[in-house]
Parts: C-alpha cells; structure tokens; sequence
C-alpha cells in the first residue's frame, strides 16, 4: 500500500506541474502577443490568443495578453486593444458556456468581431478617414487569420504523433504561429541586438542539424519574412535566413561546426551586402547563435534529436503501413475467392467431359476411349495445378502483408543517413528500408539497379553500424533481374560453420542438390533436394526443387508457401512423373532455435552435448499429389552443436552406422567431418550399386 501511495502520489505531482506549466505557458503566450509591435502599429495578436485558447486556459492567455498591452504604456491605441481583449474573452467565455469552442468558425468570428468593434469605436471618437476604416478591417482579417493558426496549433495532435509525423497542414500552422510569436518579440532589443532574432537563428539552425531539409528550409523562410517586416529596414532579413540555411544544409553531413560556420559566412556576406542599420545587430546575432549552436553539449544535442525526430517512425492510424497490410490482405482474399471459383468450374468441366466419353463410348474403339480418358485427366490435372497456383499467390500476398504488419519501426531518418552515405561509395539506391522488428532487431534492405560491388565493403559496414549504433554481418546481395537487392542484417549471437560433400553414382551431373543460404533476418538455412533417380533426369528435378525454394525464401517468402509453388512446378513440368525431396534446415543465429522441414527426406541428426539425435520425420516428396506439405519439427542448439542432414544414398546405412561414424570423427572440422563421412560411406558401397550421396554438416559456433 505504501508503493501505491508514493506511485499515486508521484504521479499527481507530474499532473501538477503539466497544469500550472500550460498555465504559464498561455500567459507567457499572451504577454508575448501583445507586448510589442507586430507591423507597425499593429497588435492584434493578444485579442487572436485569447479567442483561440482552450476553455480551462483562456482566461490566463487574456490576463497575460492585458498585461502584455499595458506593459506598452496606456493611450487611446492600447485603451483599443484592452477592449479587444475583455470582448474575446465574453466571446470565450460563450464558447465554453455553449460548448462553441469545437467549431473554428465561431473561434475565428469572436476574434474578427473583438477586433472590429474595438478599432471601429476608436475611429468613431478619433473622427477616423476612410482610409482608417479600411485599415481597422483589414486588422481585423489579419486577427482572424491568426486566430486560425493558433487554433490548428493548439489543437494538433501531439500526444499521438508528435512534431514530425504531424500533417504537412499542421506543421504549417506551427510554423506561422512561432512566426508571429517571432515577429511580436523582434520589437525587443538589447541595445542594438535582438533576442527574438537570435532565438529564430538557433531554431533554424538545430533544424537543418536535426530535422529534415524540405522543414529546415520551410522554418527558414516563414521565419524570415515574419522578422523582416516586423521593422523598417529588415527585409533583407528574409533572404539572409533563407539562403544561409541553404548553404548550412551542404555542409551538414561533415559536421555541426562546418554547418554552423556556413551558416555564420552566409549570414555575414547579407549583413555586409545589406544598406541598413540593422546590419551589424545581424551579424552580431548571427555570431552569437552560431556560438551557441556550436557549443551545445552532447547530451543535450541528443535531447534535441529525440525531440526533432520523436514520432517520425509512429505509423498513424491509415499510414502507408497499414494501408499497405489492408490491401495485401484483400488481394490475397481475392486470390482465394478466385481459386475456389476456378476449382469449382474445373470440377463441373471435369464431370461433364466425363460424362460425354461415356455418352460416345459405343462409338469409340476401346484405344480411344482409353486414349480421351488420358487426355482428360492430363487436362484436369493442368486445371488442379492453376487452381493451386492462385492458392499459392494467395498465401505469398498473405505472407507478405504478415511480414510488414511484424515490422516494428521504420526508421526514415537513419534510411535518408545511410542513402546519402551509401552515395560516397557510388551506390545510388531507388530505395533505403531501415526496419527494427518486434524482437527490436534492425535489418537495412537496399535496392538498387546499378553496380553494388562496393556495398561488400567493410568500412561501409562498419559506417552504418555507427548510424544504427550496432554492429552488422557483411551484407548478402540477391539479384533481380535488373536491380539488387543489398540486406545488412544486424550481428547475431551465434554463426554457422558450414561443411558438405558430394558424390555423382552416374556421370558428371548428381542427383542432389545442396543449398547454403542466408534470408537476410538472422537465419542461415541448409537444404538438400534429392530428385528421382540418377544423372541428368534427377539432377533436374533436384536443381530445380533447391533452386525455386531457395530463391523464394531469399524473396521473404514462408517455407509452407514456397512448397506449394515449387509442387506445383514439379507437377506440370512434363507428362513423366518428377519428384523431389526437400530436407530443410532453418537456424536462427540470435537464439540457436532450429527449424526442421522435411518433404519425403530421410532422417537427419542433431548432435548437441555429445549426444546424437535422430530426427525422422514421415512426409511426401513433392511433385507427386496436390496439396502436399512439410512435416516440420524444431529444436535448439547451443554453441559448439553441430547438425548433419544426408541424403538417402548415405541414410540408407542405417542409424547405427551413422550415428557410429560420427562419434568416431569427432574433433575434426566440419568438412573434414564432411568428406570423411562421404568418404566411409563410398568405401561401404564398394562394389555395389548406390545412390548419388550428399552430405551438410553445419557446426554453431560463437560469433
């Protein structure tokens, strides 16, 4: 009960400060509105605060906007805007009163109105021109217009998304507020300098250091132009900021000194070039917030990091992501909409094709009815395999929609880091994807469709382990057709040591084919695919089971999925029966977990502690029936474990003899282990027929 008390009593304490904090902070908005001059004479701003603030924190925002306009001294001007201020604080309050407050409009017309009324009772008493009335209208625009940006900048949705996933139309709206905050304070001036101006200068600053270029150069520009017509003689201001910003981003990758240093010549030739008298508080200001910039300290320009970049990889409700997963999840319903109609056509095709033989078959010899019988199971075959194949594309899009929906975090800021780094080696990506996955996991994926010789460098490597602040594995390429896909996979705990060995029993060409790939996320995956036979037909069908897993694996897609469509290919490859095993093997280097995946494939081992283990898994192989699928089974090993898959032309030797060559070659390296074993097997086979032999023995070991 006492851990309660002081939770629930730390937390009303945080509660607390956050009220009295955004008190503050609406009166301080408020003082600031009104204490100084906008344009000229202008200072509608404190009426605009008050109108727009919230139900709990108008009143703070009116006293500290009165205070702010008695601050300036009393005459019939400020007498003006004190009554603008009272009637948008009654206009408020029937907001609240009426629950009004959620409308903008009516925010916007107490604001227009306060204005007017006020600025339209003075021109009255001063005998205005009309001229005057004009002016006094146009002011009360213009406090409308203000009204509207501190409503959407009030009311943006920070909490949920922060500053940089914000809509580009509420990133506007706080610009332009800060503007006119800028703008109103820019009348304030230690001797010369300028507080506000050298407090826009280290904005804009931490922004091209930390934020995007397109927002750097945004706050730049609305910043600017609010403090070059907040007096005479400062336009040239707008242009200052803006190019000088400009000239800071170039130099941003080297470092913050050369980025500041930019900023500070750029600034100093329009201070030198500019005809005004705000010329040398320009280039004083503009010393002073290089200075500044340039000696924040490290732990605090982390702070800014986070608050700049906070929220960027949040994916909002109907964010790409999410729109994404929603229509990859639709097409693949669709898919299996779509194969369940054609299955369902095949069959009422299938029966009454049948049915017609029948119907002829007192006209036909018994050779050609046998003759039609076989073409029509042929082609029902052809249309069970279409059918299946829309299946598969079903579960790939499945899969896929899976695959984005596990993905974590998208990390743009450190994917636009790593695409201008990947330009000094001469790789031009069309795409970067930093993804972090559940498992808190980053993978780099890059595509690109030029030369990417230079991404197997080391340094490179290394460049973007710092970037990431984690180490990464030397990055595997796969290739496209025209483009190349570069993954970076971050640095597992463990690695495999990977030994094989081979033996063809007829000619050049065996029968088995042996995979060792990695999937880019931590994996290491052996396989084996045993085709029907000897020489050329099964080293045919082995290449190709091997070949068609192995690639839509290394494309992201499941193993189950990956069955489906290399049956499929077996199936229709020709009218011969073709068929292959596939013995599979997925290790996960982060935590030793094993996968075993088994098509008609004989039995593997796992020899963990010194202990052998047999795995036997019943199965069909594949290119034999429809709908076929792995028999699957996991495990875990640890460092220093090794596991051994075969083919039958060795299995077939039975467990003894296996488990018994194996513990007598222990000590040796894996393809010593390897050959020795294909070695022993031969020498049992001397002078016999035999299978082709195919061996993988893979040993974990601590990376």
């Amino acid at each position: 009960m006492a851990v309660l008390q002081r939770i629930n009593n730390s937390n009303s304490q945080k509660l607390a400060l956050k009220k009295y904090g955004l008190f503050a902070a609406y009166f301080a908005a408020g003082f600031a509105l009104s204490f100084g001059k906008a344009v000229g004479d202008v200072t509608p701003f404190g009426i605009s605060i008050t109108a727009a603030a919230p139900k709990r924190y108008f009143s703070y925002a009116a006293a500290g906007a009165l205070i702010g306009t008695i601050t300036g001294g009393i005459n019939p001007r400020s007498a003006r805007y004190l009554a603008g201020i009272s009637l948008a604080l009654i206009g408020s309050l029937a907001a609240a009163a009426f629950e009004l407050y959620h409308r903008p409009a009516f925010v916007m017309t107490v604001a227009f109105l306060a204005d007017f009324a006020s600025g339209f009772i003075l021109c009255l008493n001063l005998e205005g021109t009309a001229s005057d009335y004009v002016t006094v209208a146009s002011e009360a625009l213009l406090c409308c217009g203000g009204t509207y940006f501190f409503y959407r900048t009030i009311n943006a949705s920070y909490k949920r998304l922060r500053f940089r996933a914000l809509p580009i139309s509420d990133v506007g709206c706080v610009v332009i507020s800060a503007g006119i905050v800028m703008m109103n304070l820019s009348s304030v001036c230690i001797g010369r300098v300028c507080p506000a101006r050298i407090a826009a200068m280290l904005l804009i600053l931490c922004a091209v250091r930390y934020s995007g270029d397109k927002r750097a150069l945004i706050l730049a520009l609305s910043l600017g132009f609010s403090l070059s017509i907040s007096s005479s003689g400062a336009l040239f201001i707008v242009g200052a900021l803006a190019f000088s910003a400009l000239v800071a981003l170039l130099f941003r990758g080297i470092s913050a000194f050369s980025s500041g240093f930019a900023f500070l010549c750029a600034g100093s030739f329009f201070a030198a070039a500019a005809d005004s008298e705000l010329s040398l508080a320009f280039f004083i200001e503009t010393l002073i917030a290089t200075a500044v910039f340039v000696l924040i300290p490290q732990g605090v320009s982390d702070r800014l990091e986070q608050v700049f970049a906070f929220g960027e990889n949040e994916a909002p409700d109907g964010s790409l992501r999410q729109n994404l997963v929603l229509k990859l999840r639709f097409a693949s319903s669709a898919m299996a909409a779509i194969s369940e109609s054609v299955d369902a056509v095949r069959e009422r095709i299938n029966e009454l094709a049948r049915k017609k033989n029948d119907y002829d078959r007192q006209a036909l010899t018994e050779e050609e009815y046998i003759r039609r019988e076989i073409v029509l199971e042929k082609t029902n075959q052809i249309r069970m395999v279409a059918s299946d194949q829309f299946f598969s594309i079903s579960d790939m899009l499945e899969d896929l929609a899976f695959e984005f929906d596990e993905a974590e975090i998208f990390d743009t800021a450190s994917a636009a880091k790593i695409r201008r780094l990947l330009g000094d080696y001469n790789i031009f990506p069309s795409n970067v994807s930093v993804i972090e996955d559940k498992f808190s996991r980053i993978r780099v994926e890059v595509l690109t469709d030029g030369d990417a010789d230079s991404a197997n460098s080391e340094k490179l490597t290394n460049e973007i382990g710092k970037i990431l602040g984690r180490y990464f594995d030397m990055p595997r390429t796969a290739n496209f057709k025209n483009e190349t896909m570069i993954a970076y996979t971050e640095r597992p705990n463990y690695r495999l040591t990977v030994g094989f060995a081979q033996h063809s029993a007829e000619g050049n060409l065996c029968g088995d084919t042996v995979k060792v790939l990695q999937d880019g996320r931590g994996h290491s995956i052996l396989i084996i695919s045993d085709g029907m036979g000897k020489g050329s037909r099964a080293a045919l069908d082995g290449a190709m089971g091997a070949g068609l897993i192995s690639k839509l694996i290394s494309a992201g897609f499941g193993f189950d999925i990956a069955l489906k469509v290399v049956n499929c290919a077996l199936l229709v490859k020709s009218n011969d029966e073709s068929l292959a095993t596939l013995d599979i093997i997925s290790i996960d280097l982060y935590t030793g977990k094993c996968e075993i995946f088994k098509a008609g494939a004989p039995a593997s081992y796992i020899i963990k502690n010194n202990s052998i283990t047999k795995c036997e898994l019943t199965s069909m192989p594949a290119g034999i029936l429809r709908g076929i699928e792995f028999a699957k089974r996991t495990a875990v090993i640890g460092c220093d474990d090794s596991v051994v898959l075969m083919s039958d032309g060795i299995s077939d030797l039975g467990k003894d003899w296996v488990e018994g060559t194996l513990n007598s070659l222990r000590g040796l390296g894996v393809q010593e282990t390897a050959d020795a074993v294909l070695t022993r097997a031969l020498g049992e086979y001397e002078g016999k027929k035999h299978d082709d032999m195919s061996i993988i023995f893979a040993k974990l070991e601590r990376n």
